[in-house]
């Protein structure tokens, strides 16, 4: 940067890049989009087991034009020792506090408070992304790649919907608890151990409790809304719905104050350092390398193998099943999926995507039955009996019948939807 505040493209370090720049400006103004001024307060911490890590206070005050931001964050880099000790001290110093995991460049803040004001990212929800993974990677390298994109789309979302009412958000957070779980089981044999067995326990319960939320929201933005669109002079709607938006509000505020508290915070601190620290290594468990180090294909073609094993069991004789054999085929059905999708980019593309087309259809049509059952068991404790209004009332037992008949109509399908996926070629064999 010259004097005059004008950056000068001849201070570019790297050459290859220097000239890339200079060769893309061809001659044109250079105007400053933003500015960082950053104030830094550092000191080195050295522990008992003789570790020392620079912890850093650093508040950035970030201008673009009129605009004006300002980032407060927390870094700590370990200068020598055990990495453990400073996912400890992280631990130790923030779990009951309030703050959000954050992987956001400065200059990535300082773009978004000139183009939109802000330089916080929009709280967005975050969907699960492939994980591009390769047949030459061993199975423990191709566990934490799956466990890594599991935690950023867990963390992201709790962000989510602490900071915005988009019911996407808690959708997509119990996604990512769910498929986190999943990842859990499909590379089990080679990650077992007591703080994957445990970690998974936390996530089920933080999946519940995310749940709740979830579905309230399914109830009123999904079920109750498409009946009242479609029979609009019925009252009772309007008045479950206002029953409903009084029950979401309320539950969305307890969740906001379940994900700031240190239970979850912890949790995610601690499925950072599984990832990062291979914190399912076993030491007593002597074959455990020799698992952890078989090609990830291998993984694959045995993981996937089980699920539709599994699935194809639960499947048999399909016709007879009962509302609770149902329950546990869609279970394992969604355990296929993202197990499918977890090791996808292992195969060719085609297969893949036939196979998946098929098994969504035959989910898409378990959703009916999960949405029936939703509405039975909670429509009562929106509008329970004495109610105020017969309306309501009239219209809990229409959204009760119309589930029902949706999800039966859903089930005379599922017959050909399942013989339709058993008679696509498993993409791994």
């Amino acid at each position: 940067m010259a004097s005059d505040g004008r950056p000068r493209l001849e201070a570019i370090a790297n050459p290859s890049l220097r000239r890339e720049v200079i060769m893309r400006v061809n001659g044109s103004p250079l105007q400053s989009v933003y500015e960082t001024i950053v104030r830094r307060a550092a000191n080195d911490v050295r522990l008992a087991d003789g570790s020392r890590i620079e912890m850093a206070v650093e508040t950035s005050h970030i201008r673009a034009g009129e605009r004006q931001g300002e980032v407060r964050e927390l870094a700590l880099t370990l200068l020598e020792g055990n990495l453990q000790q400073m996912f400890g001290l992280a631990e130790s110093l923030l779990a009951a506090g309030d703050f959000t995991f954050s992987n956001t460049s400065s200059a990535v803040r300082g773009y978004l408070l000139a183009e939109q004001g802000s330089a916080e990212p929009p709280p967005m929800p975050r969907h699960a992304l492939l994980v591009a993974l390769e047949p030459h990677q061993t199975t423990e390298q191709a566990a934490r790649d799956v466990l890594q994109e599991c935690f950023v789309q867990i963390a992201d979302n709790v962000r989510v919907v602490r900071m915005s009412d988009d019911a996407e958000g808690p959708h997509q957070l119990r996604v990512g608890l769910r498929r986190l779980r999943s990842a859990f089981s499909t590379f089990a044999p080679a990650l077992r151990s007591a703080e994957t067995v445990r970690l998974n326990a936390e996530a089920r319960w933080l999946g519940q409790e995310v749940g709740r939320l979830r579905d309230l929201d399914v109830l009123a933005l999904d079920i109750v809304a498409r009946e009242a669109n479609a029979h609009p002079d019925e009252p009772g709607f309007a008045v479950i719905a206002d029953a409903l938006n009084s029950r979401t509000s309320a539950e969305r505020m307890r969740l906001r104050e379940t994900l700031k508290g240190e239970r979850v915070t912890r949790f995610l601190f601690d499925l950072a350092r599984l990832v990062e620290m291979r914190g399912w290594l076993v030491p007593a468990d002597f074959e455990q390398t020799q698992r952890l180090a078989l090609p990830a294909m291998d993984t694959a073609l045995s993981a996937l193998a089980k699920r539709w094993k599994r699935a194809r069991r639960q499947a048999r004789d399909l016709d007879t099943l009962d509302a609770e054999q149902r329950h546990e085929l869609r279970k394992e059905l969604k355990k296929l999926r993202y197990a499918a999708e977890f090791l996808s980019s292992l195969f060719p593309g085609r297969r893949v995507e036939a196979f998946l087309k098929r098994l969504r259809k035959l989910q898409n049509m378990f959703g009916d039955l999960n949405d029936a059952d939703l509405v039975r068991v909670k429509i009562g404790e929106v509008v329970a009996p004495g109610n105020e209004i017969a309306d309501g009332q009239r219209a809990a037992g229409w959204l009760v019948g119309a589930s029902l008949a949706r999800a039966e109509f859903g089930w005379e399908r599922a017959a050909s939807l399942w013989r339709d996926l058993e008679g696509t070629e498993p993409f791994w064999k």
